[in-house]
């Protein structure tokens, strides 16, 4: 009895599924259009963006670089954020993502909050500097997405940045 109960069941369930996807690509046919003569139509001048005029975000967009445990913007930093910046602010339809990373040294939660930080911290520079905030979004990769994978110094110091991601 529970045998049969349970293929009821699935029947019920399959004839459900095929009545929603047989509805699902259901669509009304207009009646062929009337053939007309062509006609010649002058192509509208194509206007350049602003985002065509200039770089795009992966080769104008460049990356911030931090201390050892640190999230604050270093002063060789900011000539990179105000490059970013006039950039952003120069192809206003442009959104990015900044991305938190951190070298291999502290605990995966540590890392994450760090790297957190520095997208923050990079994202307050932009928006001091007049970008929307709403164009940006933050996210923390900690050291999950290396840029040097060896273990010295200027491997670590690689791996301490912020990237930025035009979306």
């Amino acid at each position: 009895m529970k045998n049969r109960s349970v293929l009821y069941l699935v029947a019920i369930v399959l004839v459900g599924l095929l009545a929603f996807w047989g509805c699902a690509g259901t669509t009304e046919m207009s009646a062929a259009p009337e053939e007309t003569a062509p006609q010649e139509v002058a192509a509208p001048a194509e206007e350049e963006t602003p985002q065509e005029r200039s770089m795009s975000a992966a080769e104008a967009l460049q990356p911030v670089y931090y201390d050892f445990d640190r999230s604050s913007i270093r002063s060789d930093a900011r000539s990179a954020l105000r490059k970013n910046a006039e950039w952003l602010k120069a192809n206003p339809d442009e959104k990015v993502k900044i991305e938190g990373n951190c070298d291999e040294r502290g605990s995966n939660e540590y890392n994450l909050a760090l790297g957190q930080r520095r997208a923050a911290s990079a994202k307050k520079y932009l928006v001091d500097s007049g970008v929307s905030s709403r164009r940006i979004s933050l996210i923390s990769y900690g050291e999950e997405k290396p840029a040097c994978r060896e273990s010295n110094e200027d491997c670590w110091q690689e791996n301490r940045r912020a990237d930025f991601v035009g979306r």
